[in-house]
């Protein structure tokens, strides 16, 4: 009796399929003593993800293709199979991030003026669910505007630049609510309130700028810092200067904002958007080359015309060969055999995995990962994730598919961005 009564408990922490299932109708309206079944609440469930490509479910060989040359064994060859998933087909833009920038800036000069919505009440609470959001589209960031906001979102006096008012990049905060179900699921936790596994953080969503100079000592990239966000001519290039809890918080966002689209609609549900494992990683670059070692095949990086096939740093540094001198659009480049730009090269992407070097003496072959979620105090080696790619300043050894390094989470790179990917369920038949 004790085995049924952990059971339940533990999938009670499931929290969007378990609701879902008390939407649907309580009655059956076939009453005739048989087995019917009931099906969950929501509608339909959601097509083709705007922007993403299918990763068919698959087994490959992960792991160096060719000889490691840094000879560090951080990296064995061995067998793996990876579920199915959908992919951002591009790395995320300056431009899809600025709607992320955008919302925050929105809901929160909405909470500071009190557009909630009547049901709301007079206080709203923290939720950008109670937010008018037809009002807070009509919020104007004009000089008279802003001094309306009040000092909770606009600069302080002293750090404008002459006197003229504008929203402070480190006010714009993102709460971040979530499940922490690794620690639901252990089995010495069976049995304890829902809310002991319930993680709530802000997050600083601003893209640091100052990358490009930081990243670069005694080099002249002051053009980069000022403009690479804020113009439009970069506007479908990767997003930089976004660390790994960023990436994960933009994760989040989107998935809010897809599924209260989805209640609005009355449609089913889905998964969460989250950064790909490092096996999902490599497996989607490979493009279904199980032994290739790019994403277009061996063994060089160049095709028979003399083109370069990625965005990287050619020879001894001659950064304008490839056709970029920083980064380029994330379209540019021909796609892997699955359709995804710019695996290799232009940014390198952060992963979820945490690094750890013998990882693949001990992984799982089934959707193998390891993930560790490293708190602030935690010292610098648990801290690290995985990142794979290559990038537009790393020479071509890095743009193998199998190579891998990594950066700390709280670390913000020029040459560091991400991708997204989702797990849908299967297509329903009618």
């Amino acid at each position: 009796m004790k085995k049924y009564h952990y059971s339940i408990l533990l999938v009670s922490l499931v929290t969007v399929g378990f609701t879902a299932c008390f939407k649907g109708k309580s009655k059956n309206p076939l009453d005739d003593g048989q087995l019917h079944g009931v099906a969950p609440g929501g509608g339909k469930s959601m097509g083709k993800p705007r922007g993403m490509v299918y990763i068919p479910p698959g087994t490959f060989h992960m792991g160096p293709s060719d000889e490691d040359i840094n000879y560090n064994y951080t990296a064995r060859n061995r067998q793996v199979s990876i579920a199915g998933f959908w992919m951002d087909a591009t790395e995320i833009t300056n431009n899809d991030y600025r709607q992320f920038v955008y919302w925050v800036r929105d809901s929160l000069a909405a909470k500071e003026l009190g557009y909630y919505k009547s049901s709301a009440g007079a206080t709203g609470g923290d939720s950008a669910i109670a937010i008018d959001w037809n009002k807070a589209r009509t919020i104007k960031y004009d000089a008279s505007n802003l001094e309306k906001l009040g000092n909770k979102l606009i600069l302080a006096p002293d750090n404008r630049l002459y006197g003229k008012p504008d929203i402070d990049p480190n006010k714009l905060l993102y709460q971040v609510e979530t499940f922490n179900l690794f620690e639901a699921a252990k089995r010495e936790n069976a049995g304890q309130p829902r809310s002991k596994f319930i993680v709530r953080y802000q997050v600083p969503i601003y893209p640091d700028t100052l990358v490009w100079m930081r990243d670069f000592s005694y080099s002249y990239n002051e053009p980069m810092t000022k403009r690479y966000f804020a113009h439009p001519a970069f506007g479908n290039y990767p997003v930089v200067g976004v660390n790994w809890k960023q990436a994960v918080a933009f994760c989040h966002w989107r998935t809010h904002i897809q599924n209260a689209a989805l209640e609005r609609k009355k449609m089913a549900i889905e998964s969460d958007f989250r950064l790909p494992s490092e096996a999902e990683w490599e497996y989607a670059a490979r493009g279904g080359r199980t032994n290739s070692m790019y994403p277009w095949g061996n063994y060089y990086i160049r095709n028979k015309k003399g083109c370069l096939l990625a965005n990287f740093k050619p020879g001894r540094g001659n950064y304008a060969e490839d056709g970029g001198f920083y980064t380029v659009r994330v379209d540019a480049y021909w796609p892997n055999d699955y359709g995804l730009y710019n695996m290799s090269g232009n940014v390198a992407e952060w992963t979820n995995s945490y690094f750890n070097e013998s990882a693949y003496n001990f992984m799982s072959d089934m959707n193998p990962d390891v993930r560790y979620e490293a708190k602030d105090s935690d010292p610098p080696l648990m801290r690290r994730k995985v990142v794979r790619g290559g990038s537009w300043k790393d020479v071509g050894y890095f743009l193998q598919t199998s190579t891998r390094t990594f950066e700390y989470q709280d670390s913000a790179k020029s040459y560091i961005g991400f991708r997204c990917v989702i797990d849908l369920a299967p297509r329903m038949k009618k």
